[in-house]
């Protein structure tokens, strides 16, 4: 399963399973528009990029999307019947692939506040559960998360760093670990060595797509 994500830089990753997908869409190199469905975690620059979502998308693309997010989707001109607007707790099967909306926030940083109800998402592909975590801390909500791969920022400033990532990827003990959020706006290479030195799990670093 691991073999079908890639990370492109920060959190913008992509996942060939049985559809195609697409989360914080983010310095595409190319035109692809083969997005079945792309997931937005949050409204900050580095993970909606609407001129990025535009190079992945085509006319029959889904959008799944924090519903605080609304008014960001109507000004970046993206097409409201194709839009789902989602808060933490929901449960959807956008395209038959089985989504679970978790919470995204700082506990002790005000750079994600949890009442702006932004999100990280659990999606059911390739007869697995891949966590995409967003923008977040080490959060109850997050540890609860079941998964057999975990995709979580270790840059540290705003989100987790390398071992607060690590301590919390060792509590939902994955099978596999993809550190993001790291190496383009904040966080260094050397994060991703302290992450694995770190880690129980493997740690798979896979970079463009």
């Amino acid at each position: 399963m691991v073999d079908k994500i890639t990370v492109n830089e920060q959190s913008s990753i992509r996942i060939d399973g049985e559809k195609t997908l697409y989360f914080d869409p983010l310095h595409i190199a190319d035109e692809p528009h083969d997005a079945d469905i792309v997931f937005i975690t949050h409204e900050h620059f580095d993970h909606f990029s609407p001129q990025d979502i535009a190079k992945v998308a085509n006319g029959n693309t889904l959008y799944v999307v924090p519903k605080s997010m609304a008014a960001a989707l109507k000004n970046a001109g993206l097409q409201s019947e194709k839009c789902i607007l989602v808060t933490p707790g929901d449960k959807i099967e956008p395209l038959s692939v089985a989504v679970e909306v978790v919470e995204a926030y700082n506990i002790s940083k005000a750079f994600h506040p949890k009442a702006n109800g932004w999100v990280g998402y659990v999606v059911n592909v390739c007869g697995g559960r891949v966590y995409v975590c967003g923008d977040t801390d080490d959060t109850p909500e997050a540890r609860a998360v079941k998964c057999d791969i975990v995709c979580v920022p270790i840059g540290g400033t705003y989100t987790m760093d390398a071992k607060q990532a690590a301590e919390f990827v060792n509590a939902l003990a994955p099978k596999a670990a993809i550190p993001i959020h790291y190496g383009t706006i904040v966080g260094s290479a050397a994060a991703a060595d302290e992450f694995e030195k770190l880690v129980n799990a493997p740690v798979v670093r896979k970079i463009k797509f």
